[in-house]
């Protein structure tokens, strides 16, 4: 198999004259002077390596993940351990700046195959929410799954357009979670509209999350990093750390996918559950683009539903929030093939959709026919909403009795520790009673 290989930096000529003179399968093809350079020969097909002599401090992991859209290992030289580390943490491979030919050739042979899928990888590189993947080789065999996740597991809430209420199931659902004494991270990637900060009362204007996938791109996000950049939310019954969201709208290209990624991954070896307010848009940025290799606008949705181990998907109780849904459901399966979404309906009330509004919207669902079924009914509370909204507060906070807080809990919470019944208007009467 022939690897046809470029260079970027002033490399020594021993280094490229002792590739050529192995008359081995790596051939180098061209010498780059700088970065942008390398990377336009890659994209243009030439080569299937490359190999960074000098200035590896400028490969990111949102470069390198373009490189390996187009079927581009990358081989960087450096004789600093902690560079070296920061490289393998951005998926790419180093060998010390004196290296034996034959040992750098064979190193470009393993990143080439690691790439291909014919060797084991060390991370995932490219999915449906990167920008090249319509650009990336598919390779003849199954490649095997990535290295395995932290043992956090990751929560998404998704739903439609239309705000069925994904921020306030989120962000309560990170509360009761952690007064169950699980340690939580709660992570703002709404790239739209971020409300995350607002909803819990933080002056926030640092835009933790995209604070994060800068460390993250340059392969620099520790656990010790993280947990700086994550505020501390203190509740009378727990504490959980928050990302905050973008702090304005146009700063989306600030949350790539391949940078996303590495934060949730992180994000899993510090916190038992990562709850992620996702986006509503699925849509394929590239689709409506010229460029395939551009940033998505809706890379962090897409990302954070891929790797979701749950996803809720939540939307309004009435006439127009369950088709909304029901068609937003569609999209979902199209845009993250076989996910199994959690489906809750918000703000049930009789005066939208009749007496017996569960009944109601369980007929109305089967009627619409959509595979994912009923899960759960979180009832219309809006005083205690409202207070919650008006304080900067959870629901456990400023109304722990009420319906809709014990109903957030019911649906989050291990079933082993739920004591009530799911009917959020059966939960309610009983208190009724109590009282």
């Amino acid at each position: 198999m022939s690897i046809p290989v470029v260079t970027v930096g002033q490399s020594r000529e021993d280094l490229v004259g002792g590739l050529e003179r192995l008359h081995g399968p790596v051939t180098v093809v061209r010498r780059c002077t700088e970065l942008p350079e390398l990377l336009a020969a890659c994209q243009s097909g030439l080569a299937r390596a490359a190999v960074v002599a000098e200035g590896s401090e400028g490969l990111t992991s949102s470069l390198v993940d373009r490189l390996s859209a187009v079927g581009v290992a990358i081989v960087a030289l450096t004789d600093n351990a902690d560079e070296a580390a920061r490289l393998r943490a951005i998926g790419v491979a180093s060998a010390v700046t004196g290296v034996e030919s034959a040992v750098l050739s064979d190193r470009i042979a393993e990143a080439v195959s690691q790439l291909s899928g014919s060797g084991p990888r060390t991370a995932p590189r490219s999915s449906p929410a990167d920008p090249g993947e319509a650009l990336k080789p598919v390779p003849d065999e199954p490649s095997p799954g990535p290295d395995e996740p932290g043992p956090g597991r990751i929560i998404a809430v998704w739903g439609p357009a239309g705000a069925p209420g994904r921020t306030t199931l989120a962000a309560n659902m990170a509360g009761e979670l952690a007064a169950d004494g699980k340690r939580v991270i709660l992570v703002d990637a709404d790239s739209y509209g971020a409300s995350i900060a607002a909803v819990l009362g933080l002056l926030d204007e640092s835009a933790g999350l995209a604070q994060a996938c800068r460390l993250a791109d340059q392969g620099l996000l520790d656990r010790q990093a993280l947990e700086k950049i994550a505020a501390p939310v203190a509740t009378k019954s727990g504490t959980f750390r928050v990302l905050t969201g973008i702090t304005r709208a146009d700063r989306w290209t600030e949350l790539r996918a391949s940078a996303l990624a590495l934060v949730l991954d992180r994000a899993r070896d510090i916190a038992d559950v990562v709850v992620v307010d996702a986006g509503f848009c699925l849509e394929a940025d590239e689709e409506i683009s010229f460029d395939t290799m551009a940033p998505r606008r809706n890379a962090a949705t897409l990302r954070s539903l891929e790797l979701a181990d749950t996803v809720y998907a939540v939307g309004a109780a009435d006439p127009v929030g369950v088709p909304r849904l029901v068609r937003g459901l569609a999209e979902l399966e199209e845009a993250v093939p076989g996910v199994s979404p959690i489906v809750v309906l918000n703000r049930v009330r009789a005066s939208a959709v009749g007496r017996g509004p569960e009944r109601q919207l369980r007929d109305a669902w089967e009627r619409y026919g959509p595979a994912s079924a009923l899960k759960g009914f979180l009832p219309h509370d809006a005083a205690a909403a409202d207070a919650a909204l008006l304080g900067g507060s959870l629901l456990l906070e400023a109304a722990p009795d009420s319906p809709l807080r014990h109903a957030i809990r019911e649906l989050v919470c291990a079933p082993a520790q739920q004591k009530r019944k799911s009917s959020v208007f059966s939960s309610t009467a009983r208190r009724r009673v109590k009282d």
